[in-house]
């Protein structure tokens, strides 16, 4: 009887000792976490001006490199996947903070509350913008009235000047049709700090969703006057008409100087640091091959 028990007190012991050996085996697996997966592309957007540029450079970067090993030597043999989406600096901004994009798009100059967010992560200028002032080669105004005095502008972007003859006798009793960049957009703010000063738009203001849409309709309407980013006026000579402003036309020199006060910088930034695939494409940006993209656009290179 003694024996018989003695058996199946080891018997027991074994079991227990077999059960744990299960346990300690299986513990290490159940303890992994599954592996991160690896981004394998870029997510960049915002500014509908900045996204055309940062648009050609992943053109010209992807045909140049094709895999990102031929870019870095330690990066795998992947291929590069760069997407570039618009939406305005307000998206680019928001974005950026919550992860829908990787690196966000800014035509403006930010306020301290705006770059509050990225102070652990990255702001990089790429260029420079300004925004003119512009009317269809149509509109007489174009000859007539080829200088605008801030006071003017305001009145006409407010709404207090209403009429083309209102602003010129010798010009025809035509409504004035303005067209705005929506609230979203960075080149509104830049618009208001310039020129606006905290007076309101015109509610009767047709406010675009990009500034590509809004060279679009001065360019289909005689009697649209509205502001445009010089990118966009220089790639369009016979289609849109610069006006200058205060005396001071929105030339390279005078852009460059400051003496045309209604300019803006083109950012990109994160709220990390860039990771090495980031780095190495906001790097082609900076480098003399994104330069040239930035100069050919017609925007003015970043200041070394």
């Amino acid at each position: 009887m003694k024996k018989r028990s003695l058996i199946s007190l080891l018997l027991v012991s074994l079991l227990i000792a077999l059960l744990v050996s299960g346990c300690t085996q299986q513990t290490p697996e159940a303890d992994k976490q599954p592996a991160e997966p690896q981004k394998t592309s870029i997510k960049i957007g915002g500014s509908s001006t900045l996204a055309p540029i940062v648009a050609k450079c992943a053109d010209n970067f992807t045909e140049e490199f094709k895999t990102w090993n031929k870019v870095d030597a330690s990066l795998p043999e992947e291929p590069i996947v760069i997407f570039v989406s618009t939406g305005g600096s307000g998206f680019g901004l928001k974005s950026a903070q919550d992860g829908t994009f990787d690196i966000g798009l800014v035509s403006k100059s930010l306020k301290d509350d705006e770059k509050a967010p990225f102070a652990q992560g990255e702001i990089v200028q790429i260029g420079s913008d300004v925004l003119d002032i512009a009317v269809n080669p149509q509109n007489p105004a174009a000859k007539v009235k080829p200088n605008l005095t801030s006071a003017e502008l305001k009145d006409i972007f407010s709404g207090k000047i209403t009429s083309w003859k209102q602003l010129d006798p010798k010009l025809p009793d035509k409504e004035i049709v303005v067209a705005v960049r929506d609230i979203g957009g960075g080149a509104s703010e830049v618009f208001d700090k310039a020129v606006m000063k905290g007076t309101p738009i015109s509610p009767k203001a047709q406010q675009i969703p990009s500034m590509g849409a809004l060279a679009a309709k001065i360019m289909d309407n005689a009697d649209v006057i509205g502001y445009v980013s010089s990118g966009l006026v220089n790639q369009n000579p016979d289609k849109l008409v610069p006006i200058s402003v205060d005396g001071v036309a929105p030339t390279l020199d005078n852009i460059k100087s400051g003496r045309y006060i209604i300019g803006r910088p083109l950012l990109v930034l994160s709220k990390d640091k860039f990771d090495i695939r980031e780095k190495l494409f906001v790097d082609y940006l900076s480098s003399e091959k994104g330069q040239a993209v930035v100069e050919e656009m017609g925007y003015i290179k970043a200041a070394k």
